[in-house]
């Protein structure tokens, strides 16, 4: 386990922060983010830090005050402002109450918050409160949770560190697990750390670099010990020649089955990630495979993310996609049967929420495939996707070392999974609620890098749809890309990809299918334009557009109707069409005339997508002439010419073409992509049909 502790970046993080953050604070917020960005130590939200320190109030008096990380906050990405204040003197005082439920004791913490936070404080935070020392870290190492969640788990920590570390017995997060530190501590006051069996490692010092370290101290240990104490192999790991190509077949009809019940479920929608590589896949093809996938999660902090256990898919049939959707349906429907009945023997007066979506399974293990994670959006999805690479790793260190698994039982996994502190941790999904929801979907736009195709982007991904934007390969996509992934994170990838050459629609279509497991939303855009009349249109020039306009159309079209079939669970093609389908140009035959055709190729589509639930809607711009920096290639090749034939400058062009339309209203790609959302969101039930994006002008009016 590496140090990456360094003292330089501590005080540049800290002065970062301002002179209103108490240095202390700032210095475990590096810490915390040190801690987080290892995911051989913490993961998504798992583990907290805290500090203690006097507080001054406005009255000039100073208080006790522990600052400790929020709940749900990802250590990785800890801001000082993420951490709460409260009051130390009184916290303590709560572990001798009978009983505390999770409400009463939220409440608590809120009403002795010594600064007004919008966050809630971690339900570890009497582990925290009870402990002395000035800085305390809890994490989840991966060595650590090999060594605790076993059967001679506090043998085998002993075996690891001696005396040295006390070994608190496994007690609920909240009120039990502080009264367990309590009496440990007063056991073991000499204590150098803590190890909380099958739930981590708690660390403290008297600065935060102590803390950090001791904390890479030992998680080192415990790896060394590990690795000298593996008495079992796994075996050779299966070849991984043909997983790839199995999981493009199946990825689509994966994420159907677990997708809407109906096409007009948007909100239904699911991302996946698959866990491919030969490490993993050996681990589930081990003859132990199957027990380790099918025990709990190494901590109950993952349950929100993964529930309790996976889906088992034994002997599958890879090689026919029908008969592989059936088993996998089944399966899926005895998963949730199960899990039902779990909750059901579980419950009690707890309130679960009891739709057959809720126990839809979040992980699939699938022998002579590999791992599929599931999530409603790409960031769910690689949550879960580390989770259980992480638990996959440690059950196998476990049973290599010659060990047996210890799972919780079932009566505790369901007190974590659904108690009301876990599921707060999910938080309010904001978009995730509306009514038109693109928060599982997935977009492909063609011509992505122009000025419609990158605003159609932008406004994808503002909904939270998943966008794959698409164009020839080249600095415009890569810096349309680079500019929407900083404030899209996950949610967008550029796919170089060529309309005019199947085998480059048919890579594009399965790098999509790679990336987030299929596609819901096919945006047609790519054309381009050319300026001639009629007498001095060349063939060549026709045929260069034909195959941009016409032929890369009607590969889209193929290639999208091929995957909504497999996938089988609807979906929306918009084509960018233009009003000069409706209302041609003297001098612009060719591009009329391809654009035309390709338009009527849409609406052939309708009819016959329309029985595999998949809508196929035209929207008719005129004269979009840029988006932000990015100009209209369309206008660069018609532009001159217009300008020329009616003495104008660029200016007075788009002056021109806004004051002819009966609204004299400016076309802008904001409003093409508005026009497209309309239709991918299902307002309304419509199929074959063409909203004008023109400011209206009635001669191009379709009809």
């Amino acid at each position: 386990m590496q140090n990456r502790w360094s003292e330089s970046d501590a005080t540049s993080f800290a002065a970062a922060q301002g002179a209103a953050c108490e240095s202390n604070l700032a210095v475990l917020a590096y810490a915390t983010r040190l801690l987080g960005s290892d995911p051989d130590l913490a993961l998504h939200g798992g583990g907290n830090t805290s500090c203690k320190c006097l507080l001054a109030n406005v009255l000039g008096e100073r208080q006790s005050a522990l600052f400790i990380k929020a709940s749900g906050i990802n250590l990785a990405t800890a801001q000082p402002s993420d951490f709460v204040a409260l009051d130390l003197a009184y916290l303590p005082r709560l572990l001798d109450l009978a009983a505390l439920s999770d409400e009463a004791m939220a409440g608590e913490f809120a009403c002795h918050c010594l600064r007004a936070s919008s966050h809630r404080a971690s339900v570890e935070t009497l582990v925290h409160a009870v402990l002395p020392h000035e800085f305390v870290m809890h994490t989840h190492p991966s060595a650590i949770l090999a060594l605790t969640n076993r059967t001679d788990g506090a043998q085998a920590v002993t075996a690891a560190f001696g005396q040295e570390i006390a070994v608190v017995p496994y007690a609920l997060a909240g009120l039990n697990l502080g009264r367990a530190v309590r009496e440990t501590m007063a056991r073991h006051p000499q204590a150098h750390a803590l190890v909380l069996m099958q739930h981590g490692l708690v660390t403290w010092g008297a600065t935060a670099r102590a803390a950090y370290n001791a904390t890479i101290e030992l998680v080192s240990r415990a790896e060394t010990y590990l690795n000298k104490h593996r008495t079992r192999s796994l075996g050779t790991p299966p070849s991984a020649t043909d997983r790839e190509q199995k999981y493009l077949k199946l990825a689509p009809v994966i994420r159907g089955v677990l997708g809407p019940a109906t096409p007009d479920a948007l909100g239904d929608r699911v991302i996946l990630e698959p866990l491919l590589d030969p490490e993993v896949a050996q681990w589930i093809e081990a003859p132990e495979g199957k027990k380790l996938a099918l025990s709990a999660p190494l901590t109950t902090d993952y349950l929100i993310r993964t529930r309790r256990v996976p889906l088992w898919l034994d002997h599958a049939t890879l090689d026919d996609a029908k008969k592989f959707r059936e088993e996998l349906a089944q399966s899926v429907a005895a998963f949730q049967a199960d899990y039902r009945a779990y909750v059901q023997r579980h419950a009690g007066d707890v309130q679960v929420a009891s739709e057959a979506r809720d126990f839809l399974p979040r992980v699939l293990m699938i022998p002579g495939l590999g791992v599929v994670c599931v999530g409603a959006n790409a960031a769910d999805a690689a949550m879960v996707c580390d989770i259980t690479r992480q638990g996959l790793a440690v059950k196998a260190t476990i049973y290599q070392g010659g060990a047996e698994y210890l799972s919780l039982d079932d009566e505790h996994l369901f007190d974590m999974e659904f108690r009301a502190y876990q599921q707060a941790k999910l938080g309010s999904r904001g978009l995730d609620d509306t009514a038109h929801s693109l928060r599982g979907s997935v977009a492909l736009v063609t011509g992505a890098a122009g000025a419609i195709g990158s605003g159609i982007c932008e406004a994808l991904l503002a909904t939270g749809c998943h966008v794959a934007a698409t164009d020839l390969p080249g600095p415009a996509l890569d810096g349309l890309v680079a500019e929407l992934g900083q404030r899209y994170p996950s949610r967008v990838a550029a796919v170089a990809m060529d309309v005019t050459d199947p085998a480059s629609v048919t890579a594009g279509f399965a790098q999509v299918i790679r990336t987030w497991g299929g596609l819901d939303c096919v945006i047609v855009n790519a054309g381009i334009a050319h300026v001639a009349p009629l007498t001095e249109l060349g063939l060549d020039a026709f045929r260069k557009l034909e195959s941009v306009n016409v032929e890369g159309t009607l590969l889209v079209l193929a290639e999208a109707g091929r995957h909504f079939a497999l996938q089988g669970t609807g979906g929306d093609v918009v084509l960018v069409s233009t009003k000069n389908v409706f209302a041609p140009g003297a001098g612009f035959g060719a591009y009329s005339a391809t654009k035309a055709a390709a338009h009527q190729l849409a609406r052939i589509a309708s009819l016959e997508f329309a029985p595999l639930g998949v809508r196929v809607n035209m929207v008719a711009p005129d004269a979009v002439f840029s988006h932000g920096q990015k100009r209209s290639g369309l206008w660069a090749a018609v532009g001159p010419n217009r300008m020329k034939a009616r003495g104008l400058d660029e200016r007075g062009l788009e002056e021109y073409y806004r004051s002819r339309n009966l609204l004299k209203a400016a076309v802008t790609a904001e409003h093409v992509a508005s026009a497209v959302l309309f239709f991918i969101t299902r307002q309304t039930p419509t199929t074959g049909a063409t909203i004008p994006v023109d400011g209206g002008l009635p001669d191009a009016t379709p009809r």
